[in-house]
């Protein structure tokens, strides 16, 4: 069976479903097998009918007949990331059934077949077509289907075709799903290797490091078993974890921009204390499906980043795991004038920052939703700067309390709050919003300055400071804008702030 799939994959099969109705626990192994090819590849795994062999596998959704468990159900279980397939047979069953909460639509057997025993009549295509004309979900065109026929169920309407012996009866395998994709057409996909050696992967990884970048601060670096730096006078520290399905999804960017959106992320914390970056040290978990050639990738927009901030790759280790991982460690330098902290802000202080909030929470929203209308706002959640240039000016204007908005500004206000023992009271009616924004929370029905408040990964810099401080770095950052203003701790830490208002947490989040 992991033949079959893999000769599917590298034909340009969009999709592959395990469907096996006799399945015994011995055949686990084929279908992580199945599984583990379908990552490599970055295609989709969908289990036909069986939740629980799909939650065990770690599949990507389920296909469901009409007799199975309802959409509802699988969707509660498999979450709103999942892909779920139904099974309609006419116009009729599609006007009786709920759809809501699927993905697309299996329509059929169009054509007479002999894979599945129980299977309804035979539509034709022009079943086929008045299922697609009503259905408001891609229809997938099943039963009897062969590289012959694939034209004109997509004539008539289907989005793409699902077989089954048209290609496994077929010798040789590799050719019949060959000839099925070119009809389909589908690009064929150059062959891809699993990573399997730790240390050659490695040394291929930091090769491209070694003898490159600045390295004025490091005697020793990638390769060795530590890093030896030569001194440096305010030595800062900071980490931070990216993990696949919590903080990024593959199928959303490139690999070079997780790697590099990754580095802007920790460097963000430097930028918060006023030191410059000197060197990045990375862990890798990486799951058995991924390959080298991905990883390569990632380490390139490591690279691009690191340049770009005029720091180095110290080292970092890698290891086997169940998901993607990347864990950093960033070393910095301080300048010679004051860190700013959390604690620093007074009585009487603005709360200021130092452009646009809630557009990375609206992009992130549109990729959830697969929204093409705001490519802006995409942009914004997957390319975030560490905002050096700001600081800077904050710097040379002596404020003292800064840290970056990871979190949302309702959240990371409240830290400041805490710190300083004082209380915030918001501004929303005086934020400025940014249009963009403005228009994505009108297409969502959504309030902007509840978006502001609640939104993450903005990475602006969040300060305190005393009004006519802030009129001077206005001047040299135009996008900055107040949010609110610092008074006497009066009870609860944040005040004036909107109903609803909920910044990200990574705690667990159970209802009783």
């Amino acid at each position: 069976m992991p033949y079959q799939v893999e000769s599917a994959l590298a034909a340009g099969a969009t999709m592959i479903q395990y469907r096996n109705k006799s399945f015994k626990p011995g055949d686990i192994e084929d279908v992580r097998a199945a599984r583990a090819l379908c990552s490599l590849y970055r295609v989709p795994f969908i289990v036909n009918d069986d939740l629980l062999l799909a939650i065990a596998v770690g599949a990507d959704g389920v296909h469901l007949g009409q007799g199975d468990d309802p959409v509802v159900t699988a969707r509660k279980i498999l979450g709103k990331n999942a892909l779920i397939g139904l099974s309609v047979s006419s116009p009729a069953e599609l006007r009786r059934t709920d759809i809501s909460g699927c993905d697309y639509l299996g329509v059929g057997p169009v054509f007479s077949t002999a894979t599945k025993a129980d299977a309804k009549p035979v539509i034709g295509l022009d079943g086929l077509r008045n299922v697609a004309r009503e259905s408001p979900l891609p229809v997938v065109a099943i039963g009897g289907i062969t590289a012959e026929r694939v034209a004109s169920c997509l004539k008539n309407g289907a989005a793409g075709c699902a077989v089954i012996s048209a290609i496994t009866r077929q010798e040789p395998i590799n050719a019949a799903a060959s000839r099925f994709g070119l009809a389909c057409g589908c690009s064929p996909r150059p062959a891809e290797k699993f990573w399997r050696d730790e240390f050659g992967l490695i040394k291929r990884l930091t090769g491209g490091f070694r003898d490159s970048g600045p390295q004025q601060h490091m005697i020793l670096g990638p390769g060795d078993d530590a890093a030896l730096f030569r001194r440096i006078s305010r030595p800062v520290f900071t980490t931070d974890t990216q993990r696949e399905g919590v903080h990024f999804r593959r199928e959303w960017q490139k690999p070079a921009g997780i790697g590099k959106k990754a580095v802007e992320i920790v460097f963000s914390d430097l930028a918060a204390s006023y030191a410059k970056p000197i060197a990045l040290f990375i862990n890798l978990s990486l799951p058995c499906a991924i390959s080298e050639k991905e990883i390569k990738e990632i380490y390139d927009g490591v690279r691009e980043a690191l340049y770009a901030h005029d720091a180095v790759l110290g080292g970092g280790n890698i290891t086997g795991g169940s998901d993607l991982a990347i864990d950093l460690f960033a070393v910095g330098e301080a300048g010679p004038g004051p860190v700013p902290r959390r604690s620093a802000a007074r009585p009487g202080n603005g709360l200021y920052v130092t452009g646009p909030l809630g557009l990375a929470r609206a992009g992130l929203a549109c990729l959830e939703n697969n929204d093409h209308r705001f490519p802006g706002l995409v942009e914004r959640f997957l390319c975030p700067k560490a905002r050096f240039d700001a600081a800077r000016v904050l710097e040379k204007n002596g404020v003292a309390c800064v840290m970056d908005i990871s979190d949302g500004l309702a959240g990371d206000a409240f830290h400041i709050a805490e710190a300083s023992g004082v209380s915030i009271s918001f501004l929303p009616g005086e934020f400025c919003t940014d249009p963009l924004l403005e228009e994505f929370c009108r297409a969502y029905g959504r309030g902007v300055e509840h978006e502001m408040l609640s939104g993450g990964e903005d990475y602006e810099l969040l300060f305190a400071c005393e009004p006519e401080i802030f009129e001077r770095i206005r001047s040299e950052l135009p996008d900055a804008f107040k949010v609110g203003t610092c008074l006497d701790r009066k009870g609860e830490p944040l005040l004036n702030l909107p109903e609803g208002v909920q910044s990200f947490s990574h705690g667990p989040a159970f209802k009783g």
